[in-house]
C-alpha cells in the first residue's frame, strides 16, 4: 500500500465505503462505472468506460487486496472502492517459462492448483490467491498442462466464490 494512502487512512479514518463504481473483468482491465451505467444493469452487463490511464492503474493495482470477508476493494486514500467481479479477483499472466503473475504485477507463487470450468476458462490457484488465466496466455498454459506441470481438475464457476473465499459483487450484499 503506497504511504500516501495510509496518511490518509490516519488522517481521515471513518470515511464510508464506495460500492458498485469500479469493476475488474477478466482481462484484467478496470472499468469505471457511474450512476446511469449502474443503473443499465450488473456488470459485466454494464460495463462502464474503461480506465486507460496508465498511472491511476497502477495506482489501483499497488492498492487493490481484500478484507476479512473476501470482499476485493482499492483502497483510495481513506475510503474502500469495493470491485465488482467478472469471474475471479485476479487474471494470470503466463511466462512461457510457466511463471505466473497477476494483472497486477505481483508474482503468484507457484500453481497450487488447476481447475477448468463449465465454459472451458483455466484458473489458477496460487498463494496470491484465485485467478483467470488471460486469454492470450492461452497457449503458455497448455504447455504447462501438455508438460504435466498442471493438471486441470474440473469446477463450477458458481462455487468459485465459496470455494476460494471471495465475493464476486460487494454492491449486491448492500
Amino acid at each position: 500500500m503506497d504511504d500516501i494512502v495510509r496518511q490518509a487512512m490516519a488522517k481521515w479514518p471513518h470515511v464510508p465505503d464506495c460500492y458498485g463504481w469500479l469493476a475488474l473483468d477478466s482481462r484484467g482491465r478496470w472499468f469505471l462505472r457511474d450512476d446511469a451505467t449502474q443503473a443499465r444493469g450488473p456488470f459485466p452487463l454494464s460495463k462502464g468506460s474503461e480506465l486507460r490511464h496508465d498511472q491511476l492503474r497502477a495506482f489501483i493495482e499497488r492498492n487493490y487486496s481484500a478484507d476479512e470477508t473476501g470482499r476485493w476493494f482499492f483502497q483510495n486514500g481513506p475510503q474502500r472502492v469495493f470491485v465488482e467481479l467478472e469471474l475471479t479477483p485476479l487474471v494470470w499472466r503466463i511466462d512461457p517459462d510457466g511463471s505466473v503473475t497477476a494483472h497486477t504485477g505481483q508474482p503468484a507463487g507457484p500453481v497450487q492448483q488447476c481447475l477448468l470450468d463449465e465454459a472451458g476458462r483455466l484458473l489458477l490457484h496460487c498463494p496470491l490467491g484465485l485467478g483467470l488465466v488471460h486469454s492470450l496466455d492461452m497457449e503458455h498454459a497448455a504447455n504447462q498442462v501438455e508438460a504435466g506441470h498442471w493438471q486441470p481438475e474440473p469446477v463450477d464457476s458458481r462455487s468459485l466464490g465459496q470455494r476460494f473465499g471471495f465475493i464476486a459483487s460487494p454492491a449486491s450484499l448492500l
